[in-house]
């Protein structure tokens, strides 16, 4: 049976002052008013059914996130004790279906990004279903077709089609992050796409190839499957989880199989916009501008400034600027940022300096 999982445990320190642990990014109304693990959870429709999906996150955010999509149980949340990286919350989710459905087959989608339009989601995460139920040795993931040299993202290459399944190829290889040069190589080839960070997986095939590949986080991960049901659950959970070694599930898990003969790593095109809000300028895309480059969620007024992003989290909140260029400027009730543009990345080095109470 088919199941969906969207993977919702990151903190999202380079949206900081307004991300923090206690509210981490995916459930700030950062879109229209709406969150963004909002507009994944609603991604969901006609995927599969309203019982058979999940979020994967962090358990002190459990009641926020039944506040936020009130129709989930508590039997959809997965709590995780602490994050300890994606591996791990894809082998927690493997363990629990296998345990309720050793058939399941399900897909690991994301809480971070905007995706357009639903229809193209939708169909092609339909097609990566279907690949990996026509052959569950397969792994597939879903690559984005990019619209520009982008050097924040991996990216997947496409080798063969596989017959049967338009928009489905064989994955050639993974790579991460590339330099400017190397990016426009990739796509003026026209056969690699970003990696979104979404698949589909059996759910017992993952967990056998977690066993051959990280055998620690499977013998953890099984301790857990053990336990699940019965009253020590929570306890089990609590023990063992903070101990599985943190690591990706790209490097954990694609990157070996893709070079394994038992598996079969394919990838999904999907000719979508699609934006991963994981900082500032990212964040900036989404809002309008004015004639001057000027962005905005609140009331602002600028003399002689140009291409500056006034972010506030009280929309009556006034942010105003002479002569600044290139700035970010983000104003919470507790902490407020500026730096250039250019240096946004550099804020997740700030929050490890900041008071504990704000970070």
């Amino acid at each position: 049976m088919r199941y969906a999982v969207i993977m919702a445990g990151g903190v999202g320190t380079r949206l900081w002052p307004m991300s923090r642990r206690k509210r981490p990014k995916q459930l700030l109304p950062l879109i229209d008013g709406r969150s963004l693990l909002e507009l994944a959870a609603g991604r969901l429709e006609g995927v599969v059914d309203p019982p058979r999906r999940l979020i994967c996150a962090s358990e002190a955010h459990r009641a926020a996130i039944r506040e936020a999509i009130p129709e989930l149980t508590d039997e959809q949340i997965l709590g995780e004790p602490v994050g300890r990286d994606t591996v791990n919350a894809v082998g927690f989710t493997a363990a629990v279906l296998a345990k309720r459905d050793p058939e399941a087959i399900f897909a690991i989608l994301t809480a971070d990004h905007i995706i357009e339009p639903q229809d193209e989601f939708r169909r092609k995460v339909e097609l990566g279903f279907q690949v990996v139920e026509d052959e569950r040795s397969r792994f597939a993931t879903f690559s984005i077709m990019p619209t520009y040299p982008a050097t924040a993202y991996g990216y997947v290459e496409r080798g063969r089609p596989i017959p049967g399944f338009q928009g489905a190829y064989e994955a050639k290889r993974f790579v991460e992050k590339p330099d400017a040069k190397t990016a426009q190589g990739y796509l003026d080839a026209g056969t690699f796409g970003w990696n979104s960070g979404m698949f589909v997986f059996g759910a017992q095939e993952f967990l056998d190839a977690l066993r051959r590949f990280k055998p620690r986080s499977y013998e953890g991960i099984a301790r857990i499957a053990d336990a699940w049901g019965t009253p020590q659950q929570q306890i089990v959970l609590n023990e063992v989880y903070p101990t599985l070694p943190k690591i990706s599930v790209d490097y954990a898990v694609m990157e070996p199989a893709s070079q394994d003969e038992q598996i079969s790593v394919c990838t999904v095109t999907m000719g979508v916009w699609w934006m991963d809000i994981g900082s500032w300028p990212s964040y900036g895309e989404t809002l309008s501008e004015d004639q001057h480059g000027n962005r905005a969620n609140t009331i602002t007024t600028h003399l002689d400034s140009h291409d500056v992003l006034a972010v506030s989290d009280d929309p009556n909140h006034t942010i105003t600027t002479i002569g600044c260029k290139d700035l970010i400027i983000v104003h919470t009730s507790e902490a407020t940022l500026v730096c250039p543009a250019s240096q946004a990345e550099r804020v997740k080095e700030l929050t490890d300096r900041v008071d504990k109470s704000l970070q």
